[in-house]
């Protein structure tokens, strides 16, 4: 932890008012006259966790990212600000790193974005695995929209800095291009300038950049555009939110050598040096941070007067107070401390602060807007609402789950045609509009689920008990039924606020066991050893028949999906099993069961539906859900990828990509690590799904549909106990029912008595749409009065709930990859060392990306700058020769500090060792050779089983003993090598897991004995010396 307090950010300190290292930022008026013009644009800056120096910033669409090169370049901007950036001009932009001529590494490796929401990969998110391009697509838009004040980050207007490394700048730094345009007398080079293209005279300034901008990236597509950052507008909420360690190390030293020169010299004043520590941030993303000591909390100040050096093993969080022009890195301030970072409960803390997700209680305001128990539903309820409560209506969820927001029924109609209902908690219905609760929970967004717990969204009362639905318990719902046909074909539909009970509980382990006709109702007739209490006049028969329909329909609604177009990229999972004291002890790979599809495809549908109905009665105000098509180019290079191995893949469309990896999986059925692969790689070019307005899209209605599930129009409305736009769903369709009611009521009262069929016709939630009647004069006045009463969102604040629930959605995300990330660490510390298998993704003379099986993440493997090792790169064949050198290398490229020794990238095992290396996870030999197994804890004995919804495949206390590779070794893209995997950090840094090779030292000991045996050989033929001496080495070797 001491070495990262460097002398260089010392220097820079005391220097600081002689030299600057960045330009001033422009102000609020230049930037805004330039967004107007289409001179700079606004864009979400993000940071290449594996090279601060390299940035990317998304323009609206524009195919491909933006780099920001270097600390000048990027002005100060933090990963999540809000910037502005200038395009350099054509000359100065990048080669892309897939093109020909600069790739190192071969495959569609990309070193930012290699996950996305689509895949289940635990990401590796102390390295950066986790951005795809246009992750935060959402926040780009209206390039030439002023930005508000708030926020709004000022220093002043000026000239900036030229591109490249982090050298000082001066004053009027002078940059060379072929063009400019100035904006308030801000010097704005670009790209743009030069190019001359035709464009609609209905566009503007910033669309005709734009356009221009995407004209030269398609005429030039090894070229990656470069500019630089001119003003941050928003500032990243994740300037308050840095998690990181103290490095003390340097004060200690400093102070100590301060005494010294004190007893020599009297009034010695105090040294510049013990001003203040640095801080290292756990996300590579943040550059270091100075923090001054008169800024400490007392209770650190305290132990650095101690010399208490425990302080660096301390997780902390800190807030960046400020970042000048004269200073390298930023000014941070502690204000929290977590406790030790070798701790989960402390790591668990630091993930929930850095995502602004907090666990406090629900407000007491909050807590009173929600009824007294015991509650039972109002008479008035009664009236208003259909009763469905002998309706046999069931729950499927995990075992463990206590907030149970949907159920299912299905009847067998006459003529092959089957009803089947989705019923969803009406949780509208408590949480009203503008209420301290209501404000709480959009505030909240989403309820947060660990490994061991969650955080909800809604007090537990409401999601767990009123609101949930639960059991022989009567509830409120909103209800859709589908009449569906043999075919799968949705013959009618009806959507209401319905009154159920639920008649039991099932897991999926239950719903499964139905399935594959392992339980009878004589097995059910019992309610011991986890069979689900029944509840009500029905029999277990009923419930069988019905999960055992509800399964055969979904599966022809799957098929028929997928027929229509829709993508699957599913991989297996890695589930952790756990004590009873809460500790993983074991993790194995799963795949989801039928009675997980069953559940899924009926939840979308109804989520489909519910788009349907609140688009077509709303359609500039309904809050819709997007999967926007892949990247293209990335598309590409995983086209490409596939031709060289054989593969044929159609990326046309969502359908044709799905059937293409169908046919792939077909291929690879006795390789899943392979197939796992390709599913990876395809997920590289996928965009994040994301919340929406449709008014804010209505002039391109082709960007409104979900590309994955192949449907124009998608939203979520199935759980409201933990997702906050489900319950605006859910208000949209209240005002939509009921202003299809009061259309009704006013019709009848003005037709004649021979026209009530057409009355009573659903105009606005059946499966046809009257528009005639929505767009009638009394069609409007009672979807407005509707939306009025149910408080129902105008287009512009439903654009910053959509926003804000994506942001915190992502939140979410990153907590739940941080938090598998944290129990794979801990479990590896517990094993120490896991000896696996890996196969290479991507390859070049630098490093290795491998993907392992076992755990499904992906690592890296640097190889550069290693003493003692040869690595030759055969850029024709992409093939890679790592050797040991038998003479130690007498010149480096790097600095002496960044050399590795073969031991940092190889776990090497003597002959010896390895005869006396036992099974991992004391695994019974004799059993495994008999092929039975037993799971045992790698640590404490468990007692956990794995989830019963999923299908185990074989945990990590199970892995059997492999066999090391030599030197030298030859290695190819999809090669299948050995690799040993260990916890780092914790007490002493950021929690990564370490990939090393798995080798053994014997054939390349012999082999260096035969390479000299060979040279004395020839040596002696040439010189004429006597055989028997060259038996000497041998001889000696053995």
């Amino acid at each position: 932890m001491g070495s990262y307090a460097s002398k260089d950010l010392l220097l820079s300190h005391q220097t600081c008012h002689q030299r600057k290292y960045f330009a001033p930022h422009w102000s609020t008026d230049s930037v805004n006259e330039a967004l107007e013009k289409g001179h700079v644009f606004k864009a979400l800056f993000r940071v290449n966790a594996y090279n601060r120096l390299e940035a990317y910033c998304k323009i609206d669409r524009l195919q491909m990212d933006v780099l920001i090169s270097g600390i000048p370049a990027q002005n100060r901007a933090v990963e999540g600000d809000i910037v502005a950036i200038t395009i350099d001009p054509f000359s100065s932009w990048a080669k892309m790193k897939g093109s020909a001529a600069t790739s190192n590494n071969s495959g569609p490796l990309d070193d930012l974005n290699p996950v996305s929401e689509v895949t289940g990969l635990v990401s590796d998110s102390c390295n950066g695995k986790n951005k795809v391009d246009a992750a935060y697509g959402y926040v780009n838009g209206r390039n030439s929209s002023p930005f508000r004040e708030k926020g709004f980050h000022y220093e002043g207007g000026g000239l900036f800095g030229t591109n490249g490394g982090p050298e000082l700048i001066e004053h009027n730094a002078a940059v060379s291009c072929h063009s400019s345009s100035t904006v308030n007398g801000h010097y704005c080079p670009s790209a743009l300038d030069t190019l001359q293209i035709d464009c609609s005279s209905d566009l503007n300034d910033v669309a005709i950049s734009v356009e221009k901008l995407c004209a030269i990236t398609s005429s030039f597509p090894s070229k990656r555009p470069t500019g630089r950052v001119v003003a941050i507008i928003e500032r990243s909420p994740r300037r308050d939110a840095v998690v990181g360690f103290l490095s003390v190390f340097n004060y200690f030293f400093n102070r100590e050598g301060c005494k010294k020169e004190g007893k020599k010299k009297k009034n010695l004043s105090i040294s510049s040096n013990l001003e203040y520590i640095t801080l290292t941030p756990t996300d590579p993303k943040f550059s270091r941070m100075m923090v001054f000591v008169r800024d400490l909390p007392d209770v650190i100040k305290k132990r650095l007067e101690d010399g208490d050096a425990t302080i660096e093993m301390e997780l902390v969080a800190a807030r960046i107070d400020d970042w000048r022009e004269e200073n390298c890195v930023p000014e941070a301030r502690i204000i929290h401390i977590f406790g030790r970072g070798g701790e989960i409960e402390s790591q668990i803390a630091a993930v929930l602060f850095e995502n602004a997700i907090r666990p406090s209680e629900f407000s007491a305001e909050s807590i009173s807007c929600l009824p007294h128990i015991p509650w039972e539903v109002p008479r008035d309820e009664f009236k208003n609402r259909i009763d469905l409560r002998n309706l046999c209506i069931f729950t499927i969820d995990p075992s463990t789950a206590t907030d149970l927001d949907d159920a299912l029924s299905v009847e067998n109609l006459s003529n092959g045609i089957f009803r089947v209902g989705v019923h969803i908690a009406d949780v509208s219905y408590f949480v009203l509009p503008d209420t301290a609760l209501d404000i709480e929970a959009q505030i909240r967004s989403t309820s947060v689920y660990l490994l061991r717990g969650k955080l909800s969204m809604l007090p537990s009362l409401l999601s767990d008990n009123l609101g949930s639905l639960n059991p022989g318990v009567d509830r409120l719902a909103f209800s859709v039924f589908w009449d569906i046909s043999v075919t799968g074909k949705i013959m009618d539909q009806w959507i209401g606020r319905t009154i159920i009970r639920s008649c039991c509980k099932l897991s999926y382990e239950n719903a499964q066991d139905i399935i594959d006709g392992l339980f009878n109702e004589e097995n059910f007739s019992t309610s011991k050893d986890g069979f689900p209490q029944l509840h009500d006049h029905f029999d277990w028969l009923d419930v069988i028949r019905s999960v055992k329909s509800l399964n055969e329909i979904s599966k022809m609604l799957k098929e028929k999906r997928f027929d229509e177009g829709a993508l699957c990229l599913e991989s297996s999972k890695l589930v952790f099993l756990f004590d009873e004291d809460g500790n993983p002890y074991d993790g194995i790979l799963s795949e989801r069961k039928d009675s997980n599809f069953l559940v899924e495809e009926f939840v979308l549908l109804a989520n489909r539906t519910a788009a349907e109905v609140i688009f077509r009665a709303y359609p500039d105000s309904a809050l819709l859900r997007r999967h926007p098509e892949p990247n293209l180019r990335k598309l590409r290079e995983f086209e490409a990828f596939c031709r060289k191995h054989g593969f044929e893949l159609d990326p046309s469309s969502s359908g044709r990509l799905h059937h293409s990896l169908e046919r792939i999986r077909e291929t690879l059925k006795n390789d899943s690590a392979l197939f796992n692969i390709f599913v990876s790689y395809a997920t590289k070019s996928m965009q994040l799904a994301a919340y929406f307005c449709s008014g804010d899209l209505k002039d391109g209605e082709n960007d409104l549909g979900h590309y994955a599930l192949a449907v124009p129009l998608y939203t979520h409305f199935t759980s409201p106990l933990r997702r906050y736009p489900d319950i605006v769903v859910h208000r949209m369709l209240a005002a939509i029912i009921e202003a299809e009611q009061t259309y009704a009521m006013h019709r009848k009262t003005s037709q004649k008595p021979n026209d009530w069929k057409e009355l009573t016709t659903r105009c606005f939630t059946g499966i046809s749409f009257d528009k005639d009647a929505a767009e009638s004069i009394e069609g409007q006045e009672a979807l407005s009065a509707a939306a009025s009463k149910y408080r129902v969102p105008c287009t512009e604040v439903l654009a910053d709930i959509a926003a804000h629930c994506n942001e915190r959605k992502l939140a979410c995300r990153h907590v739940k990859d941080s938090s598998d990330k944290l129990y794979m660490w801990f479990l590896l510390k517990k094993k120490e060392i896991l000896l696996t298998e890996a196969r290479v993704l991507g390859l070049g003379p630098r490093f290795m990306s491998v993907y392992v099986q076992m755990l499904a993440i992906e690592r890296r493997i640097y190889y550069d700058e290693v003493e003692d090792m040869t690595v030759e790169w055969l850029d024709a064949t992409s093939t890679l020769v790592l050797s040991l050198s038998m003479h130690k290398r007498s010149q480096r490229r790097g600095s002496p500090g960044k050399c590795r020794t073969v031991e940092d990238i190889a776990l090497i095992k003597s002959p010896c060792e390895l005869a006396s290396v036992e099974l991992p996870g004391d695994i019974d030999k004799k059993a495994c050779a008999n092929g039975n197994t037993e799971w045992k804890s790698i640590g404490d004995n468990g007692t956990a089983s794995p989830d019963p919804s999923i299908v185990p495949k074989s945990g990590i206390s199970d892995a059997s003993e492999i066999e090391p590779t030599v030197f030298p070794l030859t290695v190819r893209l999809l090669s299948t090598i050995p690799v040993a995997l260990h916890a780092v950090g914790g007490d002493d840094g950021p929690l990564d897991i370490a990939t090393r090779l798995y080798m053994s030292s014997y054939l390349s000991f012999y082999l260096m004995a035969i390479t000299w045996w060979l040279f004395l050989v020839k040596a002696a033929l040439c010189g004429n010396r006597p055989l028997f001496l060259l038996a000497s080495p041998i001889q000696y070797n053995s």
